[in-house]
């Protein structure tokens, strides 16, 4: 899978001790790749990242992508072969508590790497990670497309969208150049879900947290409709990006959007009902109301034709093995301690690429 393109490659992960970030790691540690992660600390705790002992497998670096001196430093030095970022403040509600250091984050942040790897102008292929959430989300029924407008209603996704104009706005003025070494490509995803995710505010770790302290999940807003997809889905779209970026310059300066099919849409509430099998005897309460004055989205899909049609990329689980997976991580964590998941995240990204070959 990936023709083997990441074999014995140096990899910088922003953002790798993350729940994503984290998921990356191994899946690129699976592949032979070295690995460098840069992140502002761990965000978590328990973490994917700890419970995995992903330190003791990696170069790690605790820095934040907001201080250029030092980004400039790490990505000079490394002159990665790759690099992926995903480091962001990637938290709706934290957002409303904090817009300020989530723009500063997301969008700064994002010109920092940006402006590193210029200055670098190493051969690197680079694969910046930013939200369908960077959409105008005006909740009709079909997918957005990458050329649909960008926006947002809330600054999580403003700071998403103003990010994608950095990277347009970088890419025209530097990385179009027969000068430049730089391929630069973004990403799109959202609604992802998998074992070792413990943020706040959301869905399935919250749930998780309150059936293990033997306390009712409170649903926020049970009939708000997503395109779930297992964590292993777009880090696969992410992965295919780079190999074919790397293969190909026609992909530079290009966005694509990772996400299941529409028919993969389902609610708040179906979700929790699925993941609920792993917690027999609990419940979940208040599945009607919503106090928050915090907006969220009741409907927003992607168009991922372009995926399909360029990269020949399309998600493969299901919404059922989706929600297996996922439940069983966590319960595998729970019931069994860190070392049967270190093995269980394994079988399942093993499992993820058996199926991709077949599909």
């Amino acid at each position: 899978m990936f023709n083997s393109i990441y074999k014995s490659k140096k990899i910088i992960i922003t953002g790798n001790t993350g729940f994503k970030g984290s998921w990356l790691t191994s899946w690129l540690l699976e592949l032979g790749a070295d690995i460098y992660g840069i992140s502002n600390d761990v965000p978590t705790e328990p973490s994917m990242f700890n419970e995995l002992d992903l330190i003791s497998k990696i170069k790690y670096y605790n820095q934040d992508i907001r201080d250029l001196k030092s980004i400039k430093k790490i990505i000079n030095e490394i002159k990665p072969d790759f690099l992926f970022h995903l480091a962001a403040q990637p938290l709706v509600s934290k957002s409303y508590d904090d817009p300020v250091e989530t723009i500063s984050t997301n969008v700064q942040g994002t010109a920092n790497i940006l402006d590193s790897l210029r200055l670098s102008n190493h051969r690197c292929t680079a694969i910046i990670i930013t939200s369908d959430k960077c959409y105008d989300n005006v909740e009709w029924p079909w997918g957005y497309k990458e050329t649909d407008t960008l926006g947002g209603k809330d600054i999580y996704s403003g700071s998403k969208g103003a990010a994608e104009l950095v990277i347009k706005s970088f890419y025209h003025s530097f990385f179009k150049s027969e000068k430049s070494n730089i391929r630069i490509a973004s990403a799109r995803a959202g609604n992802v879900i998998g074992g070792g995710d413990w943020a706040t505010d959301r869905i399935i770790p919250d749930c998780i947290n309150a059936w293990q302290q033997r306390d009712a999940a409170i649903l926020r807003n049970p009939n708000a409709t997503r395109p779930w997809q297992h964590v292993l889905e777009p880090l696969s779209g992410y992965l295919t990006l780079g190999e074919k970026l790397y293969e190909n310059n026609r992909f530079n300066g290009e966005t694509f959007n990772f996400g299941p099919p529409s028919d993969q849409s389902h609610t708040v509430l179906d979700l929790v009902k699925e993941i609920i099998n792993y917690w027999p005897g609990e419940k979940w309460i208040d599945k009607s109301s919503n106090n928050s004055n915090i907006h969220e989205a009741q409907l927003l899909k992607l168009n991922c034709d372009k995926a399909f049609l360029n990269l020949n990329w399309q998600s493969i689980l299901d919404f059922k093995t989706t929600s297996q997976w996922t439940g069983e991580w966590y319960k595998t964590y729970y019931d069994q301690g860190p070392k049967a998941v270190i093995e269980l995240t394994r079988e399942q990204i093993q499992n993820y690429m058996k199926y991709k070959k077949l599909d």
